[in-house]
């Protein structure tokens, strides 16, 4: 049972991170490429933003639960 609560726990932290990303720099990201190149598909500048976003979400969390480990809180 308490695998699942650090999975939960992984989870959420990897979904704030992910909309904190989001939020802070999706507009300005959008601005500076302009519309045009913005609306490219896969090779564009969309599927950067998003998988930096899925970088950034997932080496936080990392981090995070790491420092909660040796931090022993789990």
């Amino acid at each position: 049972m308490e695998k699942i609560w650090i999975i939960i726990i992984a989870i959420a932290i990897f979904l704030i991170l992910n909309f904190l990303f989001y939020k802070s720099l999706y507009g300005y990201v959008k601005k500076e490429v302009g519309e045009k190149m913005w609306k490219i598909g896969i090779g564009g500048n969309k599927f950067g933003f998003w998988q930096s976003s899925m970088f950034f979400s997932t080496a936080g969390t990392a981090l995070i639960l790491y420092i909660l480990k040796w931090g022993q809180v789990f």
